[in-house]
């Protein structure tokens, strides 16, 4: 395995107040950076695109048509796992509706690897699915994990509720790491081997969450990897059975650490949140340091926002923890309880939501909304702002609804995305509203902020491009004739944006 040096632009240790936006360079993981803020120091990107005239039978795109696009990559029918973009490559997960290899058939999940420059497919791997259905591993759903790539090294969470570490190369330089078993893993339970080629992906260590720990996901395992150091960080989607009644197991962390490069677990959270959850947990964690104390952050299932030390600790009973150092309620009261006292049923419109977008640190405060699948419809919603030193509630506004989106914070504005459509923009230091977009169409993505632009696509297929700012700036409307459930991502000049069938690369053409 070649040990490429990613383009970081931190350092091992973080500060709060360090990471404003992604310089000009690659974008290796959620967020970009630790603090999964979604802002890029990219400039020259476009305000406008045209995708060209799509056949809907071939689902080819007709580029003679287009404007500011560089190229398109057809990807499955179904793609939630957002782009990353390292060393001239770009990572994402689809499913297997269009197969790039005939010995990969049926209902799959898959990681792509293309080339950065012409979107040619440089390696795939293919990852079966588990068999449960809408239990774990929702049919046709492929991989929903933004991938995370460090030192020549693919981190990714799979639809079979485990995290792989692959080679960036793939196969190409041969079977490296200690996993030599590709063949059964390809083929899948009970069913004969798939010899792997040189376009394969080639997994170098991988840890099984149900099987350890007996995580039990909800629909789908749905997490992207956090790279701090030598660990990984990732939520587990520990969440309820298919009738919603139940939670399999209560005592499984919703959030693990393993060492990076072995794959060992270094550390779960105890702090009883599975016990508590809703519905499930699908948010990724953050990283914080706060005076000299470094954290992780995370949103969990229950409706908190948590506070772990990275550094761990051993309970009582001789396994290795993190130290909980707060936790912050991110629903008002009055979602939990009615004026007269009485709790309100969760799924209902006025009820509790959890934490699904990621944790957004920026200038030492940490900013997350709260939101549902889905599935549960519209509802009330609420973003807090939190002070990571103290654990304490800097400001909470309600003028939001559910949203399962991360936030973007640049030039002491919020950019925040809701379910029913709506953008908000709210000042990050006092959160009055300044004003809503409303894109008429429902997001499940994440606004990206980026030379001066803020970019959001909705589930009608149209992406909104606004100015930054304070005061409401409309800068175009593109119809891009699929749903946009994925988060715009730029790097190295050029803006990537995906939808359920297709990744378009676009930048400025002179």
């Amino acid at each position: 395995m070649k040990r490429r040096i990613t383009q970081y632009v931190l350092t091992l240790t973080i500060t709060a107040t360090s990471v404003a936006a992604v310089a000009a360079a690659d974008w290796p993981q959620w967020g970009g950076t630790p603090a999964r803020n979604m802002v890029s120091a990219e400039k020259g990107l476009p305000a406008t695109f045209a995708v060209g005239e799509l056949d809907y039978d071939t689902e080819v795109y007709d580029m003679a048509t287009s404007q500011n696009v560089r190229w398109i990559v057809k990807l499955g029918s179904q793609a939630y796992g957002n782009p990353t973009v390292v060393d001239g490559r770009i990572y994402l997960g689809t499913n297997n509706a269009s197969p790039r290899d005939p010995k990969f058939k049926g209902d799959r999940s898959n990681v792509y690897c293309l080339d950065e420059k012409t979107g040619d497919l440089v390696w795939q791997f293919s990852v079966p699915k588990l068999g449960a259905g809408k239990v774990g591993d929702w049919e046709y759903l492929g991989i929903c994990s933004g991938p995370a790539v460090v030192d020549g090294v693919v981190y990714v969470v799979t639809n079979r509720c485990e995290v792989v570490a692959l080679d960036a190369d793939g196969m190409a330089d041969g079977n490296d790491g200690p996993f030599k078993d590709e063949a059964a893993y390809f083929g899948g339970s009970g069913k004969p081997p798939i010899e792997p080629g040189k376009a394969d992906g080639d997994i170098l260590w991988r840890y099984d969450l149900a099987g350890e720990l007996g995580v039990f996901p909800h629909n789908v395992t749905s997490n992207s990897p956090l790279v701090v150091g030598d660990h990984v960080a990732i939520g587990t989607s520990n969440g309820v059975d298919y009738s919603h009644a139940e939670i399999p197991n209560r005592r499984a962390p919703a959030m693990v650490v393993l060492n990076r490069k072995t794959g060992e677990l270094v550390a779960e959270e105890a702090s009883g949140i599975s016990d508590r959850t809703l519905h499930s947990n699908w948010s990724s964690p953050a990283y914080v340091k706060a005076g000299d104390r470094e954290m992780f952050i995370f949103g969990a299932g229950d409706g908190f926002t948590y506070g772990f030390d990275v550094k761990p600790v051993e309970d009582e009973d001789g396994y290795m923890v993190l130290k909980e150092l707060w936790r912050v309620d991110c629903n008002p009261a009055e979602y939990w309880k009615d004026a007269r006292g009485k709790p309100i049923r969760y799924a209902t419109y006025a009820g509790p939501s959890e934490c699904i977008g990621t944790p957004v640190v920026h200038d030492n405060h940490v900013y997350i909304a709260i939101g549902q699948d889905p599935e549960h419809g519209e509802g009330v919603g609420a973003l807090t702002c939190i002070d990571p030193a103290t654990g304490k509630i800097v400001w909470q506004s309600k003028k939001i609804g559910r949203t399962i989106s991360t936030v973007s914070v640049h030039e002491g504005l919020v950019y925040a995305a809701e379910y029913a459509g709506l953008v908000h923009c709210f000042d990050a230091k006092t959160g009055e509203l300044y004003w809503t977009h409303d894109t008429e169409g429902h997001i499940w993505g994440s606004t990206l902020v980026a030379d001066g632009k803020v970019y959001i696509g909705n589930e009608d297929g149209y992406v909104h491009v606004l100015a930054t700012g304070k005061q409401k700036n409309v800068l175009a409307e593109i119809e891009i004739g699929t749903p946009v459930y994925g988060t715009p991502v730029a790097a190295n000049g050029t803006l990537y944006i995906m939808t359920q069938t297709h990744l378009f690369a676009l930048s400025e053409k002179e």
